[in-house]
């Protein structure tokens, strides 16, 4: 199937970022690039409501760095890997924002940004994106309690426990006010279609994952979009899931080894950890995007990413039922947008207009 990826009508900017992440993403490579960490609790008395409370703390954030307030937010996009959504609802109730729950799986944090990025295209100016994972919430939900103290094999991965906050406006003078060098911005955008290569292992989420990923960056580059300045970000696919990636596209011809990184491989030293094959979970390639890659984009120090957040579609019934878990990877492409022309865009372009 061929298909071009859909462009905002209007510039969508990434104005802002939060992190939030427990003890063990703290100890990681990134520790210090995270807005803010905890205990794992988050002075809560249930994991959940620990996660609930990540999602509260990385929205604050956000909001306080874009310097605005939250009845300045059109729309909230949230979603996690809890039940219902439940961790997302109850830690952003508080905030008196227009409220879309989202379930993506772990790719929740790139579905939100697509969604967010039409909606400030075409009918509101600011839009906020929230998602998370804890792993000992996930933990319980899919596998065993964490009490269990269950074998983890080679190929599992370690949810991370962390929570990304976003806030898009098709605002010059939002994304002027700002002050970095360059502004974030989303161009291009292409949603993922689901692919089941009847992968049945709970504990090897990255196999499930791979193929959707390749599959959305097939159709990508059949598009015939210029990505050669372009850092290939994949959400969590792990080490396994890495390398199933790079050989099912090199076996259609496209070698792209060179030029892609992993947030599961990112967020933690598998030398000094016991993460296994690597991070996962709605809060890996959430908090990585936020802490790390967007703050290289507003530096200059990469100009230009593709990024697919990666999500595995399973429950505990369907796994003990046997079935296959299917894969989604949706993609956003985010670009390094000089702020100085934007400065000289903002004089002669009202808010939110055309380009």
């Amino acid at each position: 199937m061929q298909q071009k990826p859909f462009y905002p009508e209007k510039r969508v900017f990434i104005i802002s970022a939060g992190s939030v992440v427990g003890q063990k993403e703290k100890k990681g490579p990134l520790g210090a690039l995270f807005d803010f960490s905890g205990d794992d609790r988050f002075g809560k008395d249930t994991w959940e409501k620990s996660e609930a409370e990540m999602q509260r703390l990385a929205l604050g954030i956000a909001l306080r760095k874009a310097e605005l307030m939250d009845y300045e937010i059109d729309l909230l996009f949230a979603g996690d890997l809890i039940n219902q959504c439940l961790s997302s609802a109850f830690g952003l109730m508080g905030y008196r924002v227009p409220y879309l729950g989202l379930f993506g799986a772990c790719s929740t944090c790139a579905e939100g940004l697509l969604l967010a990025s039409a909606s400030v295209s075409a009918m509101c100016r600011r839009a906020a994106v929230v998602t998370s994972s804890h792993f000992c919430s996930a933990e319980r939900q899919f596998r065993y309690p964490v009490e269990y103290g269950g074998q983890r094999p080679p190929t599992a991965q370690w949810t991370v426990t962390g929570a990304g906050a976003f806030i898009l406006s098709s605002s010059p003078r939002d994304a002027v006010r700002c002050g970095s060098e360059y502004v974030p911005e989303i161009t291009e955008l292409m949603p993922g279609c689901l692919v089941d290569r009847g992968i049945t292992d709970a504990a090897n989420m990255g196999a499930a994952m791979a193929p959707a990923a390749a599959d959305t960056i097939r159709r990508y580059l059949d598009s015939g979009v210029d990505s050669s300045s372009a850092l290939f970000v994949t959400g969590d696919l792990g080490a396994e899931g890495s390398a199933i990636l790079h050989d099912l596209l090199r076996a259609d011809g496209i070698e792209l080894e060179a030029r892609h990184t992993d947030c599961g491989l990112r967020v933690y030293d598998r030398t000094e950890s016991d993460a296994h094959a690597g991070g996962s979970g709605c809060g890996c390639s959430a908090t990585v995007l936020a802490a790390e890659l967007l703050e290289k984009l507003r530096l200059g120090q990469m100009p230009d990413i593709v990024f697919l957040a990666t999500g595995a579609f399973m429950n505990a019934l369907a796994v003990n039922q046997g079935q296959s878990i299917p894969g989604i990877a949706h993609l956003i492409r985010i670009k390094a947008a000089k702020r100085c022309d934007l400065i000289e865009e903002k004089g002669g372009v009202p808010d939110g207009a055309d380009r």
